[in-house]
C-alpha cells in the first residue's frame, strides 16, 4: 500500500488538483438538487385560527394530490375550500414549472403540510359594570409542499 503524501495548497495548485468544496457547500448543493422537483405554495394571513385549519390540513398530509382534492371536497369545514384552492394553486405552479405540460396529479403527493399562527386582531367587547372583554380574531399561514412520488423497485 502506497503512502499518501500530504501536499500543501501551493503544491496542489501547481499539480492542477482542484480544490474540494467545503462540506457546507456540498450539503447546500445536495439540498438544492433534492428540492428541484418540489413546489412550495403558501397561503398567508387566512382568516381562521391555526387550530381549525390544522384539522383540515392534517387530513391531506402524505396523500396523493388527487386523493387530497377529493378529501377536501368532502370535508365539511369552513377552512377546506381555502386549502383546496391552495392545492389547485400548487398544481398550477407545477404545470408552469414544467413548461405548460399537463401534470398527472396521480404522480405527485403532498410531501409536507403545516399551519402556523399569524397576526391577531384584538377587539374590545363591552361587559357589565364598565368592564371590557378582549376578543381575539386569529389568522394563520398555510404551507403545502408538493413533490413527485418516489418510484419503488418491486
Amino acid at each position: 500500500m502506497a503512502e499518501q503524501l500530504k501536499m500543501t495548497r501551493k503544491e496542489k495548485i501547481a499539480a492542477g488538483i482542484p480544490k474540494e468544496p467545503k462540506r457546507k457547500k456540498a450539503y447546500a448543493e445536495a439540498l438544492k438538487e433534492q428540492k428541484a422537483d418540489e413546489i412550495r405554495v403558501e397561503l398567508r394571513n387566512f382568516r381562521s385560527s391555526a387550530r381549525k385549519m390544522r384539522m383540515v390540513v392534517d387530513q391531506i398530509r402524505k396523500r396523493e394530490v388527487f386523493d387530497a382534492m377529493n378529501v377536501l371536497k368532502l370535508t365539511n369545514r369552513a377552512a377546506a375550500p381555502a386549502a383546496a384552492r391552495l392545492l389547485k394553486s400548487g398544481i398550477a405552479s407545477l404545470e408552469e414549472k414544467r413548461e405548460d405540460e399537463r401534470v398527472d396529479v396521480g404522480t405527485h403527493y403532498v410531501k409536507e403540510a403545516f399551519v402556523d399562527a399569524a397576526r391577531m386582531l384584538k377587539r374590545l367587547s363591552p361587559a357589565p359594570q364598565g368592564r371590557a372583554h378582549l376578543i381575539r380574531k386569529r389568522y394563520c399561514h398555510v404551507t403545502l409542499v408538493l413533490d413527485r412520488i418516489p418510484e419503488t423497485d418491486e
